[in-house]
């Protein structure tokens, strides 16, 4: 099942996820929001649409904007609304 983790702690688990360029997306379901802060961090992608950022804290630490989502996503990327990826040092395993 893949599972996103960062500081030794679970982050996302799901056997549910959308692959999308080389990224597992998890659905907002199966993510631990405890260690989740919003960031005013957007980017924009020509097909996805605005992606939003949180950064995760885990024991005092942070790791600004290692998440991200796309609320709003564009039509040809519907299949990833509520869902949520992770770069920066979280490690996704299969």
């Amino acid at each position: 099942m893949p599972k996103a983790i960062w500081m030794d702690r679970v982050i996302a688990e799901s056997t549910d996820t959308v692959m999308v360029e080389g990224n597992h997306y998890f659905p907002a379901g199966s993510i631990s929001q405890e260690y989740f802060v919003p960031s005013e961090t957007r980017t924009v992608c020509h097909w996805k649409g605005t992606a939003s950022y949180y950064s995760l804290e885990v024991d005092g630490h942070r790791n600004a904007d290692a998440a991200w989502t796309y609320p709003e996503p564009k039509e040809a990327a519907e299949n990833i609304r509520d869902h949520y990826a992770f770069w920066k040092g979280v490690t996704v395993s299969d």
